[in-house]
């Protein structure tokens, strides 16, 4: 390829990356300024009472503690539905969405789903050594709620949104990955500065999370990396139903109104991780939702959600190790 060539290759992409990044902050310039200015402040409100609350009165940890499946599944249900419900009870106060039955049933059913997810355990027995049980119990774990989630969304979709659009966002074409990446390059010191804090440190790396394990190093390499692929599985999971599910899915009726109920809702998910994680994920819900509302892929969101998980278990790796 002759040199003028390459330099307009490079210049046409460059335009591309610079119109692209433009019209993502046109779009999330065009969602505040066309929302109701009114429900976005009395759903933020919300979110920021239903937060203190939780973190004040420790909500999600009498949840956890509790070794009933049918309090879990009943507490997280009731939980969700309130930080799902309330925004939509808001917006048909406001007369903004349409009381359609399968709209309405579609608002109790996604509480019930993700509740299902979280409160799911499955204690196999693959080995009488505690240590790799719980690991392979870890490995299995991610995967399995993701086949659950999956087949619960797409009976659901099928039954509701069926010949509207392509499944819960699973698009791949014409994708353009550049701005991901320059996402998670902006995230990085920001990681690296959470990467310091006592609080940060206390829930990452998450291997951390098996019971048995008092130092990683006890594992192996492989055995690491197949923890974080297992565990990536589950931001498959979170952007199909949060994004696919809650944002396309509901769409046909709510159109970007489905944007905010899905944000307060997956705050909600953030309940027990460190506070500033919690906070920032209404914002982040919000934003990934304009992104998955224009094009129509929850893949390009993935990649960053994807990225940024695993950028914190590496900040939560090296961070325990050099404090």
């Amino acid at each position: 390829m002759k040199l003028a060539e390459q330099e307009s290759l490079k210049t046409s992409k460059i335009i591309y990356f610079v119109g692209w990044m433009k019209t993502i902050i046109h779009h999330t310039i065009h969602y505040f300024h066309s929302s109701d200015k009114r429900i976005l402040s009395a759903v933020s409100l919300f979110t920021a009472v239903f937060v203190y609350i939780n973190y004040t009165y420790g909500l999600d940890t009498a949840i956890r503690k509790n070794s009933s499946l049918a309090f879990k599944l009943i507490a997280w249900y009731l939980v969700f539905l309130t930080a799902f419900g309330v925004p939509y009870l808001l917006y048909s106060i406001a007369s903004k969405i349409p009381k359609h039955p399968k709209f309405l049933l579609l608002i109790f059913i996604a509480p019930a789903i993700f509740a299902i997810k979280i409160s799911l355990r499955f204690p196999f027995h693959f080995n009488d050594n505690l240590l790799y049980n719980e690991w392979w119990n870890h490995i299995v774990y991610w995967p399995l709620l993701l086949l659950i989630t999956t087949v619960l969304v797409y009976i659901t979709w099928q039954l509701t949104n069926r010949g509207h659009i392509p499944f819960a966002g699973l698009k791949t074409k014409d994708i353009y990955w550049k701005p991901y990446w320059l996402m998670l390059l902006i995230m990085m010191p920001l990681i690296a500065v959470a990467s310091t804090q006592p609080d940060f440190l206390a829930v990452y790396p998450k291997l951390q999370s098996i019971a048995v394990i008092d130092n990683t190093q006890s594992l192996s390499t492989w055995q690491k990396l197949l923890f974080e692929l297992s565990y990536g599985s589950d931001f498959l999971t979170i952007e199909l139903f949060f994004r696919g599910f809650l944002v396309l899915g509901f769409m046909k009726w709510a159109g970007k109104d489905a944007i905010l109920p899905m944000a307060c809702f997956y705050c909600a998910i953030h309940f027990g991780k460190p506070l500033g994680e919690c906070i920032s994920s209404y914002f982040g819900g919000i934003l990934l939702g304009i992104v998955v509302y224009h094009t129509r892929s929850i893949f390009g969101g993935l990649m960053v959600h994807l990225g940024i998980a695993w950028l914190m278990e590496l900040g939560g790796f090296l961070g325990n190790k050099l404090l």
